[in-house]
């Protein structure tokens, strides 16, 4: 039985990766709650010295999983209501930061789409690796919601002016474009991820692994830090999936249709950002195409 989340160790070196092809690796509960405790169990790990991290099935991953939340989409909280999504949406905040922290070299590994938590992740990459064929989005806003989580490490790889281009167009990149941005390191040709993979490890590896940790802490004492908008972040993300917005964008996603406020003469390219090619929304979408109902 497949897991959505597998690790393998070699020597001193684990590779992580998030296995659910059938949802294009969208970020469920059940992953984003493995992944955190892989960061955790890693953080401790004085033996193991670097991570990569890839997506099985062509994909990194399509982005987050509603889930179970779908029935809460344009739905507002009763009056002294708590909201069961701040939580849900908060856990992947602890994972982008838990993956900023690990003390280890962390390479992520990308073929095929990245899009919004895929995105999101890749942002907290010290190398990326990425196929001709990938591509990447935040096309979030495109279905009526704020990249919440992501927008502060999206900030901090691409800087101001590429992040807001990035975060409030939801516009799609191709690898190249990705590169030129800054947000990925290398391009390779399709079917070359793998030895690519191979000759950064062996790279790395000429480092040794306590003056990489010491580097990193320094690294993330020198440059912008992410600031922890977690908490902030998730009230905005809970209270978007529940407005009027959030709900008309992606029942039109759902409906492959372009989003009522999308003008007419646009809405033929709308309609193609907010749904690339083999990309998906960015955002797993309920009943779009998978046994779970993740986009």
């Amino acid at each position: 039985m497949t897991t959505p989340f597998e690790t393998t160790r070699h020597h001193d070196v684990e590779h992580w990766t998030l296995n659910d092809p059938a949802s294009r690796n969208a970020l469920s509960d059940t992953l984003v709650l493995a992944l955190f405790e892989a960061c955790l169990r890693a953080k401790q790990d004085t033996t193991l010295r670097g991570i990569v991290l890839t997506g099985a099935g062509g994909a990194f991953s399509a982005g987050g999983s509603l889930g179970g939340f779908a029935n809460a989409i344009g739905q507002p909280l009763q009056p002294g209501e708590d909201d069961p999504l701040i939580a849900m949406n908060r856990g992947f905040g602890d994972v982008l930061h838990a993956l900023t922290e690990l003390p280890q070299w962390l390479v992520i590994a990308v073929d095929g789409p990245a899009m919004g938590g895929g995105f999101g992740l890749v942002c907290c990459a010290d190398l990326v690796i990425a196929t001709e064929r990938s591509v990447f989005a935040t096309p979030e806003v495109t279905l009526g919601l704020p990249p919440a989580q992501i927008a502060p490490f999206v900030w901090q790889r691409l800087g101001d002016a590429v992040a807001r281009q990035c975060l409030l167009s939801g516009a799609r990149w191709s690898a190249a474009q990705a590169q030129a941005a800054g947000l990925v390191n290398t391009v390779v040709a399709d079917g070359a991820l793998d030895a690519a993979v191979v000759e950064a490890v062996r790279t790395f590896s000429a480092a040794a692994p306590g003056a990489i940790t010491a580097t990193k802490q320094l690294l993330h004492r020198l440059r912008d830090k992410a600031p922890d908008l977690r908490s902030e972040a998730a009230i905005a993300f809970a209270a978007a999936l529940r407005g009027p917005e959030a709900a008309a964008g992606l029942s039109a996603f759902a409906k492959k249709q372009p989003a009522p406020w999308v003008d007419v003469p646009l809405r033929s390219t709308a309609a193609r950002v907010a749904a690339p090619q083999g990309g998906g929304s960015g955002l797993g979408w309920p009943g779009a195409g998978s046994k779970d109902g993740t986009a």
